[in-house]
Protein backbone atom coordinates (compact mmCIF):
# COMPACT_ATOMS: atom_id res chain seq x y z
CA UNK A 1 0.00 0.00 0.00
CA UNK A 2 1.15 3.49 -0.77
CA UNK A 3 1.67 6.12 1.88
CA UNK A 4 -0.53 8.52 0.20
CA UNK A 5 -3.35 5.37 0.46
CA UNK A 6 -2.93 6.04 4.25
CA UNK A 7 -3.98 9.91 4.58
CA UNK A 8 -7.65 10.73 4.35
CA UNK A 9 -8.64 12.14 1.13
CA UNK A 10 -8.56 16.56 1.45
CA UNK A 11 -12.06 17.75 0.86
CA UNK A 12 -12.52 21.12 -1.28
CA UNK A 13 -14.02 22.89 2.13
CA UNK A 14 -12.76 22.79 5.23
CA UNK A 15 -14.60 21.49 8.03
CA UNK A 16 -14.55 23.90 11.15
CA UNK A 17 -13.05 21.99 14.27
CA UNK A 18 -16.25 22.61 16.11
CA UNK A 19 -18.26 21.00 13.37
CA UNK A 20 -15.94 18.06 13.41
CA UNK A 21 -16.13 17.66 17.10
CA UNK A 22 -20.22 17.52 16.95
CA UNK A 23 -20.53 14.91 14.03
CA UNK A 24 -18.00 12.99 16.29
CA UNK A 25 -19.26 13.05 19.62
CA UNK A 26 -22.88 11.65 18.12
CA UNK A 27 -21.47 8.48 17.25
CA UNK A 28 -20.39 8.68 21.53
CA UNK A 29 -22.99 6.65 23.47
CA UNK A 30 -22.84 8.85 26.31
CA UNK A 31 -25.09 8.54 29.30
CA UNK A 32 -27.90 10.71 30.30
CA UNK A 33 -28.26 12.16 33.52
CA UNK A 34 -30.12 14.92 35.09
CA UNK A 35 -28.28 17.34 36.95
CA UNK A 36 -30.73 19.62 39.72
CA UNK A 37 -29.73 22.69 41.89
CA UNK A 38 -31.38 24.36 45.02
CA UNK A 39 -33.78 26.81 43.83
CA UNK A 40 -35.46 24.31 41.95
CA UNK A 41 -33.23 24.17 38.42
CA UNK A 42 -32.00 20.87 36.58
CA UNK A 43 -31.28 20.17 32.79
CA UNK A 44 -30.44 17.34 31.42
CA UNK A 45 -26.81 16.44 30.83
CA UNK A 46 -24.61 13.92 29.13
CA UNK A 47 -21.68 15.36 30.35
CA UNK A 48 -21.54 13.77 33.92
CA UNK A 49 -18.66 11.86 34.85
CA UNK A 50 -16.16 10.31 37.88
CA UNK A 51 -13.38 11.93 38.31
CA UNK A 52 -11.88 10.38 41.69
CA UNK A 53 -12.65 7.67 44.16
CA UNK A 54 -10.43 9.21 46.59
CA UNK A 55 -11.45 11.98 47.30
CA UNK A 56 -14.87 10.81 46.03
CA UNK A 57 -15.41 13.56 43.16
CA UNK A 58 -17.43 13.99 40.20
CA UNK A 59 -18.05 16.58 37.26
CA UNK A 60 -19.93 18.07 34.77
CA UNK A 61 -20.36 20.74 31.96
CA UNK A 62 -22.82 23.19 31.36
CA UNK A 63 -23.01 25.53 28.82
CA UNK A 64 -22.23 29.70 29.55
CA UNK A 65 -25.50 30.28 28.26
CA UNK A 66 -27.54 27.48 29.22
CA UNK A 67 -30.89 28.95 31.40
CA UNK A 68 -30.03 27.13 34.26
CA UNK A 69 -26.10 28.49 34.35
CA UNK A 70 -27.04 31.41 36.70
CA UNK A 71 -28.77 28.88 38.99
CA UNK A 72 -25.46 26.53 38.65
CA UNK A 73 -23.10 29.33 39.48
CA UNK A 74 -24.90 29.92 42.64
CA UNK A 75 -25.27 26.65 44.06
CA UNK A 76 -22.83 25.08 46.53
CA UNK A 77 -24.27 21.55 45.69
CA UNK A 78 -25.89 19.84 43.24
CA UNK A 79 -27.48 16.43 42.91
CA UNK A 80 -27.04 13.94 39.84
CA UNK A 81 -29.38 11.44 38.82
CA UNK A 82 -28.92 8.47 36.35
CA UNK A 83 -31.69 7.64 34.78
CA UNK A 84 -33.21 4.41 32.69
CA UNK A 85 -35.01 4.27 30.07
CA UNK A 86 -38.06 4.82 32.21
CA UNK A 87 -36.77 8.40 32.79
CA UNK A 88 -37.28 8.88 28.98
CA UNK A 89 -39.69 11.71 29.32
CA UNK A 90 -38.23 13.15 32.42
CA UNK A 91 -35.28 13.39 29.84
CA UNK A 92 -36.76 15.51 27.50
CA UNK A 93 -38.55 17.66 29.92
CA UNK A 94 -35.20 18.53 31.47
CA UNK A 95 -33.99 19.17 28.15
CA UNK A 96 -36.78 21.70 26.99
CA UNK A 97 -36.17 25.50 27.54
CA UNK A 98 -38.50 27.86 28.59
CA UNK A 99 -41.10 25.75 30.98
CA UNK A 100 -40.97 24.65 34.37
CA UNK A 101 -39.00 21.53 34.29
CA UNK A 102 -40.31 20.24 37.48
CA UNK A 103 -43.80 20.85 36.53
CA UNK A 104 -45.63 16.69 36.86
CA UNK A 105 -42.22 15.82 37.88
CA UNK A 106 -42.02 13.74 41.00
CA UNK A 107 -39.12 15.33 43.82
CA UNK A 108 -38.42 15.51 47.15
CA UNK A 109 -36.53 19.10 48.29
CA UNK A 110 -33.61 17.42 50.64
CA UNK A 111 -31.39 19.50 52.89
CA UNK A 112 -30.40 22.94 51.89
CA UNK A 113 -33.23 23.01 48.92
CA UNK A 114 -31.66 20.40 47.47
CA UNK A 115 -34.42 18.92 44.51
CA UNK A 116 -34.12 15.33 43.94
CA UNK A 117 -36.04 13.30 41.39
CA UNK A 118 -38.29 10.45 42.76
CA UNK A 119 -38.22 7.40 40.37
CA UNK A 120 -34.61 7.60 39.19
CA UNK A 121 -32.27 4.58 39.41
CA UNK A 122 -29.94 5.96 41.15
CA UNK A 123 -28.99 9.52 42.33
CA UNK A 124 -26.05 11.20 44.65
CA UNK A 125 -25.56 14.72 45.98
CA UNK A 126 -22.30 17.13 46.15
CA UNK A 127 -20.57 19.67 47.19
CA UNK A 128 -19.60 22.21 45.02
CA UNK A 129 -15.52 22.19 45.07
CA UNK A 130 -14.04 23.94 41.76
CA UNK A 131 -16.37 25.56 39.26
CA UNK A 132 -13.78 26.88 36.69
CA UNK A 133 -14.96 28.10 32.76
CA UNK A 134 -13.67 25.92 30.05
CA UNK A 135 -14.03 27.20 26.57
CA UNK A 136 -17.97 27.85 26.32
CA UNK A 137 -18.47 25.71 28.71
CA UNK A 138 -18.44 25.89 32.98
CA UNK A 139 -16.89 22.61 34.56
CA UNK A 140 -18.25 21.84 37.95
CA UNK A 141 -16.32 19.35 40.43
CA UNK A 142 -17.85 18.21 43.84
CA UNK A 143 -17.66 15.93 45.95
CA UNK A 144 -19.84 12.90 46.88
CA UNK A 145 -21.87 13.63 49.94
CA UNK A 146 -24.84 10.65 49.58
CA UNK A 147 -26.71 8.57 47.57
CA UNK A 148 -29.35 5.79 47.01
CA UNK A 149 -29.15 3.10 44.16
CA UNK A 150 -32.81 2.30 43.92
CA UNK A 151 -33.20 -0.06 41.43
CA UNK A 152 -31.91 -1.32 38.64
CA UNK A 153 -32.99 -0.62 35.09
CA UNK A 154 -31.85 -0.53 31.56
CA UNK A 155 -29.62 2.76 31.42
CA UNK A 156 -30.82 5.37 29.22
CA UNK A 157 -27.86 6.70 26.76
CA UNK A 158 -27.60 9.13 23.99
CA UNK A 159 -26.66 8.58 20.88
CA UNK A 160 -27.07 10.02 17.11
CA UNK A 161 -28.86 12.91 18.34
CA UNK A 162 -31.54 10.54 19.92
CA UNK A 163 -32.00 8.45 23.32
CA UNK A 164 -31.74 4.72 23.24
CA UNK A 165 -31.22 1.83 25.39
CA UNK A 166 -27.93 -0.15 26.78
CA UNK A 167 -28.28 -3.40 27.00
CA UNK A 168 -25.47 -6.00 28.11
CA UNK A 169 -23.78 -7.68 25.43
CA UNK A 170 -23.57 -11.40 25.58
CA UNK A 171 -19.90 -12.89 25.81
CA UNK A 172 -18.48 -14.18 23.00
CA UNK A 173 -15.89 -16.72 22.44
CA UNK A 174 -12.66 -15.91 21.76
CA UNK A 175 -11.28 -16.67 18.46
CA UNK A 176 -7.74 -17.81 17.98
CA UNK A 177 -5.77 -17.57 14.55
CA UNK A 178 -5.40 -20.40 12.98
Amino acid sequence: MLASENRPARSATTVAADDILRRTLRRHAAGVTVITVPGPAGFTATSFTSVSLRPALVSFYLGLGASTAPAVREADRFAVHLLGTQNTDVARQFARSGIDRFQDIAWTEHEDGLPVLDDVSAWLSARVTLRQPVGDHLLVVGEVETGVVHQDATALVHHEGAFAAAHPLLPQPVRRAS
